[in-house]
Formats: structure tokens, C-alpha cells, sequence
């Protein structure tokens, strides 16, 4: 019974946001990605404190914090908390925003594959290739979907192995410290003993912090992210589930000493509207292949000869919604990082790269179109600015 009442309260909440989302008033604000004081330069400062290479630049904010010689530093990641999500659903004396240090960028696209993966590497997209959602692959000549390693919009496998890991395999920061000799740890729902709620993922944490070395432990939870696509960032289920992710966090730090926390996101979010791009034949009728990467950051592959059509209907059609870049100015804008490219990273790219700077998603099909409601990987100032939450905690008199 109480299930079912969950679920209606969604559907009530879902339909209740698609009526009203357009009249509230959204920051529109386009924010670029900063490289120099991004999500991908915090793994780099923990390296320097591991006394290891960095892939990159440090982030100033974590190595002022980084100084002092905790026993455990624990860098905790609520997919979709940007700072907009913080100011507009938690107390303002709550646990996460008194503890707000400061605020910094995620990658571009704001979107969990790419950033989630700068967070492990201390890459940037151009340097990793997990560029977002879906992705192209050249060696295989389809569109996959990166997490899952199945061809775009079915359940078929890419190819008979891992076909990401085998074009953009990366190290990541945890297993550098480890080969080095150190300890780190990852905890998350797809690292053993896969924690699926976060209460266990905070008891993990706590167990770890426990053991007597130095060590690094990054924590990853899938929300406030999924209710925030399914009801809308300012939902009362959104509020909810922020509210007892900030007392879980808060409750850890009491038991934890001789610690830092740090809490991040990959990216922010906005509430959005959706279309469908298989509704607008002369567009469709001009590309090779259906868009990757993301709703708010599509990957356009176009035919030659279509080339002027295609661009004359896109901006008659969303020239004021979206940006569309050709793929010399992407390049150039180096909107992806300004690290060394990844050997495939160019043949990944399409023709066009269509960015949304608006509260407009383009989706592949209409049911996508119509089932979400947050949103993110545009840039807009929503989607790109994340918070640096720092708690310390002292050791045991």
C-alpha cells in the first residue's frame, strides 16, 4: 500500500511540475566550464598529497583543505547536487550549506559520465572519452551507450566485449595510489560489496574509516539525480530525499574523527521541456546517424551535401534555445578540457554539436521527451556550478 502511495504521489508531483515548471523563473545564466578550478582538478590534489604525478592541475579549494595530515579523506559525490539544488531546497542553517567552502565547475558536458569520470582520472573529456551518455565509436561505427555497452536505444550488446573500456580505458586515481602503495577505496553501488541505499554506503564509510592507515575513500550515490529527473529539482520529493541525504552526511561526520569530508556533485541541474528530433523531418532527413553524447549536448553527424540545409533548419527551429557549434569551432573552443586530446577523441566528435542554453532538451524519441523533467549537460550556470562542501572532523582526546 505505501508503495503505491509513493508512486502516485510521483505521478501526482511529475504532472503537477509540467504545469507550472515554465512559470517559475530559471537561472539562464551560460556558464562555461572552468578547467582550471574543475571536478577533474580534485582528484589531481589528491594525488599530490599521495606525493604521486598529477594527470593535470590541482584544484585550489581542495589543497588548502589538504594541508593538514588527516588519518582518512573521504570525497563523497550526490549525483546532481549542483548548487542551485542546495540554495533552492535545503535550509539555509542546514548541515550542507553551513559547511559550504566554496563553489566550482564540473566538466562539459554537467553530466555523470563525463564528469563522474574526470572525478576517478583527473582527466578532462577530451583527455577520457567518456564523453556522456551515448557515445560514437568509430571502431565499431555505432552510437553506444557508454555505461551500459549496449547500442544506442536497444538492449543489444555493442560489440562482444566492453567496447568504452576498450577505446578509452583509463586509470583511475585510486588505483595509482594503491599501485603506489598507499590505500584507497571506492564505495559505490558497482564496487563490491555494492552497496545499494545510501544509508549502507555511509556504513561502509564509517567501517573503513576505522581501519588504522592513511587513506583516500570516494563515495558515489546516484541521487538527488533520479528523483530530480522523474518529479522535478524542486519537487516535495526532491526536497525529501536532499533533506535525509544532508542528515545521513551529518550523521557520519559525528561519528567519524581525524577526517575530512568533502561533498560534491558531478553537475547540477534545471527543470526542462522536451521534443522529440524524429518530429522534425528536415532535420532528420539531414543526418547519418541519430544524435549521441546528450539531449542538451548532441553529437550531429551530418550529410555533406545536407550541410546547409541542415544548419539554416536547426537555428529557424532552435536558434534561440541551443548553441550550434560546427566541429572547427568546438575544437578550437576546446569546450571539452584543455588537456592532451585522447587519440579517438576527434573521431568521436560529428559534424555539429548542438549545446542547449536554454530550459529545451532535444531527445531521440518522444517517450524520452515526455518522461523527464530534470535536467542536465547544457550551459547553463544551474547545470555547470557545483558546490565544495568541506566537514572536519578532530581526533580522539
Amino acid at each position: 500500500m505505501e508503495e503505491k502511495k509513493t508512486s502516485e504521489k510521483k505521478t501526482s508531483e511529475k504532472k503537477m511540475s509540467k504545469e507550472i515548471r515554465h512559470k517559475k523563473t530559471m537561472c539562464k545564466k551560460i556558464r562555461q566550464p572552468d578547467y582550471q578550478n574543475c571536478i577533474a582538478n580534485l582528484p589531481n590534489s589528491i594525488l599530490k598529497k599521495w606525493g604521486l604525478e598529477p594527470n593535470g592541475s590541482s584544484l585550489p579549494l581542495a589543497d588548502a583543505h589538504l594541508e593538514e595530515n588527516y588519518q582518512n579523506i573521504v570525497v563523497i559525490l550526490l549525483d546532481g547536487m549542483g548548487k542551485c539544488i542546495l540554495e533552492r531546497n535545503l535550509e539555509e542553517n542546514g548541515f550542507f550549506r553551513t559547511h559550504l567552502a566554496g563553489i566550482y565547475s564540473s566538466t562539459f558536458p554537467p553530466t555523470t559520465v563525463a564528469a563522474t569520470t574526470s572525478i576517478l582520472s583527473g582527466l578532462t573529456p577530451c583527455e577520457h572519452g567518456w564523453l556522456g551518455w551515448d557515445c560514437y565509436y568509430p571502431q565499431v561505427d555505432k552510437n553506444v551507450t557508454v555505461f551500459l555497452n549496449v547500442e544506442q536505444g536497444t538492449e543489444e550488446a555493442a560489440a562482444a566485449y566492453n567496447v568504452p573500456w576498450t577505446y578509452c580505458g583509463y586509470e583511475s586515481i585510486a588505483d595509482k595510489i594503491n599501485k603506489a602503495g598507499g590505500k584507497a577505496y571506492p564505495v559505490s553501488p558497482f564496487e563490491a560489496p555494492f552497496p545499494d541505499t545510501f544509508e549502507k554506503i555511509c556504513a561502509h564509510i564509517l567501517e573503513l574509516c576505522q581501519l588504522p592507515e592513511q587513506k583516500y575513500i570516494y563515495a558515489y550515490w546516484n541521487e538527488p539525480d533520479q528523483i530530480m529527473h522523474e518529479t522535478g529539482c524542486y519537487s516535495e520529493a526532491s526536497k525529501e530525499l536532499l533533506s535525509q541525504l544532508e542528515e545521513q552526511v551529518r550523521a557520519l561526520s559525528e561519528q567519524l574523527t581525524d577526517t575530512l569530508i568533502i561533498v560534491t556533485a558531478d553537475h547540477g541541474h534545471m527543470d526542462s521541456q522536451g521534443v522529440a528530433i524524429t518530429d522534425y523531418p528536415t532535420l532528420m532527413e539531414c543526418l547519418v546517424r541519430m544524435p549521441s553524447i546528450e539531449p542538451r549536448a548532441l553529437n550531429l553527424f551530418v550529410k555533406e551535401e545536407k550541410k546547409e540545409q541542415f544548419e539554416q533548419e536547426f537555428h529557424r527551429l532552435f536558434g534561440d534555445k541551443f548553441l550550434l557549434w560546427n566541429k572547427q569551432k568546438v575544437l578550437e573552443e576546446r569546450i571539452f578540457g584543455t588537456g592532451k586530446e585522447h587519440e579517438n577523441f576527434r573521431t568521436m566528435l560529428g559534424d555539429y554539436l548542438a549545446i542547449a542554453v536554454s530550459d529545451l532538451s532535444i531527445y531521440n524519441t518522444r517517450e524520452e521527451a515526455e518522461h523527464f523533467i530534470g535536467v542536465h549537460a547544457g550551459l547553463t550556470e544551474d547545470e555547470m556550478v557545483i558546490p565544495f562542501i568541506v566537514s572536519v572532523t578532530a581526533d580522539e582526546v
